[in-house]
């Protein structure tokens, strides 16, 4: 009997289908799950169910919106040494997702001085704002600013990507 009652069981969820399921966050802030949106949400999110999870949606939802907002860029020479080393360090055992640029060609270099100002490495971008020089104290006040949580939830990850020549910076 309860072998029936476990093959029942299985068969009935195996043939249950969810659909499409929408999670919203209402104008006073509250967040609703449900197979539809939510009208009047001034943010609506429809779920993946049943799917792998790509490599951001295993980050926490703190996390996502920080890296949304504030995308976290380092910028290094290949000499930099232990500055940029420790830089590495504090936003992989923090859990931020950020990507590596390397200052390699002389173009790259100008680009990097015309966007942000500086001469020397590492600096830090986060959204908009440029950090000069590695200064933990410094470095995790910005990252709480932008709303990065002050200790990875998981386990720390390396760089979101490896690292990669200077793209085309914008003034």
């Amino acid at each position: 009997m309860k072998l029936f009652f476990f093959l029942c069981t299985l068969v009935v969820l195996g043939c249950a289908n969810a659909g499409e399921l929408y999670r919203s966050i209402d104008s006073s802030g509250k967040v609703h799950y449900s197979d539809k949106p939510l009208v009047g949400s001034e943010d609506i999110e429809k779920l993946k169910l049943g799917s792998e999870p790509a490599p951001d949606d295993s980050l926490p939802y703190e996390t996502m919106r920080a890296k949304q907002n504030f995308p976290v860029t380092l910028y290094a020479f290949p000499d930099c040494g232990a500055a940029c080393q420790q830089a590495r360090d504090l936003l992989s055992k923090r859990g931020i997702p950020f990507t590596e640029v390397n200052l390699l060609t002389q173009e790259e270099i100008d680009a990097y001085r015309k966007a942000s100002g500086f001469n020397d490495a590492p600096a830090l971008a986060i959204g908009k704002t440029w950090i000069r020089g590695f200064l933990a104290e410094q470095w995790n006040k910005e990252l709480d600013v932008a709303g990065y949580p002050k200790s990875a939830p998981y386990r720390p990850r390396p760089a979101t990507s490896a690292v990669k020549p200077a793209p085309a910076l914008a003034p």
